[in-house]
């Protein structure tokens, strides 16, 4: 049972995450496996398809505050011009007042975003950690090596033997985990998973380990049966098969390979080219923040298909897999936020905002007039197809928003929470 833990993530959080999906994705192995299909490039797609749909709530919330936050960064960036040469304690506690108030208004908080990033993160990288640690999670895989890891074990300085192997073939990302100076047993299974076809040849001819030279290419053939995609094995480097090329290898596995990085970058592009651009305020200054956000969107898909050329095959896969289901995701979004009015947005943020306070004990929270007067007089133009829309308009339409979540019917939890408000309203007035 130690060795399949042993070979899982084990950071705090991450580790448990990965733990969760590696059941799903041994769980799709396992239903590939019935229908008579042993193929864990097919097995990184379906994982990645399935991961990435039940991601979607949280994209669609972020996408939302995303689009409100479009809308308030010209009220956000009058405050800031407002009170940009006064850094007097006074003036930097009327600034957060008065931004606060604008966050008030839409119905959002200042740190909306950042929830759905903290959840993603850590599904993010245990996603990462399941598809670099596949023996760990995947049962199936992991048994194939059990027979030829007690053999590879029993040998005198197996250890050294191994480590020698590794650096003389470059294996960078492998490392051995030691239990009293010697591999564990976990380890070797890592090791094994990352050989190449032909590093499976040269393991079988070290003289140490002839002796069963007829497990190691048994095992060699059955792994490989699972690795391979597309004629690709997915533990090789995009890089060999370039390389062989030029040696008389296939010319059609190399350009499937050189495919790999190509659309790792492509589908990157394609991804970011479809989530909400960066907006410019009035003087058509962009956000610190957001230039940024441009300058990574442009530098990680050429990163991606750099590392591409020596990073495993699966790799490769999972990065283009994600970036194409992120795509769709996307574009599925987009159309739904589109036809989505601003003012239906800040009606539904400000109605759940009511119930919950309703279930915390809480009066409902209302818009001040100092929200409503504190951006009254911007006056910038927004997209297309809404440029004589300007900023006194929207705060119009979003009190008329607030009013209507105000209107609820007799009986329901918002209606309830009116009464309260009214009633405190009466009492102030005493």
């Amino acid at each position: 049972m130690d060795m399949i833990l042993l070979t899982k993530s084990s950071v705090p959080i991450i580790g448990q995450v990965a733990s969760i999906m590696g059941w799903i994705m041994d769980g799709i192995y396992r239903v590939l496996d019935l229908v008579g299909i042993q193929n864990l490039g097919l097995c990184i797609i379906i994982f990645s398809i399935i991961i990435y749909a039940l991601m979607t709530p949280l994209q669609v919330k972020q996408q939302k505050f995303s689009k409100l936050s479009s809308v308030m960064q010209p009220e956000l960036q009058k405050i800031q011009k407002k009170y940009k040469d006064k850094k007097d304690q006074a003036s930097v506690q009327k600034m957060q007042e008065e931004t606060q108030l604008v966050y008030q208004k839409y119905g959002v908080s200042p740190t909306g975003s950042c929830v759905q990033l903290l959840i993603q993160f850590p599904v993010l990288m245990a996603l990462w950690q399941v598809i670099y640690k596949i023996p760990g999670y995947v049962g199936s895989v992991k048994n194939v090596f059990t027979g030829l890891v007690d053999q590879i074990t029993s040998v005198s300085g197996y250890t050294d033997l191994i480590q020698s192997f590794i650096t003389d073939n470059k294996m960078t990302r492998v490392q051995l985990a030691l239990d009293n100076g010697k591999a564990t047993s976990n380890s070797v299974i890592d090791f094994l998973y990352a050989l190449s076809p032909s590093q499976w040849k040269d393991l079988a001819s070290m003289d140490q380990f002839k002796g069963f030279a007829d497990t190691i290419n048994t095992t060699s053939a059955e792994i490989s049966k699972m690795q391979n995609f597309c004629g690709l094995n997915i533990a090789d480097q995009p890089l060999n098969y370039i390389k062989a090329a030029f040696e008389g290898a296939s010319i059609a596995l190399a350009i499937a390979a050189l495919l790999i990085p190509i659309l790792a970058w492509a589908t990157q592009v394609l991804n970011y080219k479809l989530m909400p651009q960066a907006t410019s305020s009035a003087e058509g200054a962009v956000d610190t923040m957001q230039a940024s956000m441009k300058t990574m969107n442009t530098v990680m898909p050429l990163m991606s298909a750099v590392f591409c050329f020596t990073f495993p095959v699966g790799l490769g896969i999972y990065w283009i897999a994600s970036a194409v289901v992120r795509s769709a995701q996307q574009w599925f979004i987009n159309r739904h936020l589109d036809k989505m009015d601003i003012n239906d947005l800040v009606n539904e943020n400000m109605k759940k905002m009511e119930k919950q306070r309703t279930k915390e004990g809480l009066p409902p929270q209302k818009i001040t007039n100092q929200a409503n007067q504190s951006t009254k007089n911007i006056n910038t133009r927004i997209e297309k197809g809404s440029s004589n829309t300007n900023a006194e308009e929207r705060t119009r339409k979003v009190e008329e928003s607030y009013q209507n979540a105000r209107n609820a019917k007799p009986g329901s939890i918002t209606a309830k929470a009116n009464m309260v408000r009214d009633f405190d309203e009466r009492n102030k007035k005493k």
